[in-house]
């Protein structure tokens, strides 16, 4: 299993499946098991409770993906 993490700053917010949006100063984890499954979760920075990022199950068909989908992202999340 590999983990990534990423500190970016929402302006607009970022919906997710437990409490509707949140924005401000933002922490995205992004969870790779060894069968692609893909587990993402956000949380303001600093604090203990982690909430889902809306959507189904994701499946990266190549492992080596994960960085370049963490990248992604992070990116898009920081500019909605």
């Amino acid at each position: 299993m590999e983990k990534k993490s990423s500190i970016f700053t929402a302006t607009h917010g970022v919906m997710t499946a437990e409490v509707g949006v949140i924005s401000g100063e933002l922490e995205l984890r992004s969870t790779c098991d060894d069968d692609g499954t893909l587990t993402l979760a956000i949380t303001y920075v600093g604090a203990e409770e982690w909430y889902t990022l809306p959507g189904g199950d994701y499946l990266l068909h190549d492992l080596r993906d994960h960085e370049v989908v963490h990248r992604l992202l992070t990116a898009v999340l920081e500019r909605s």
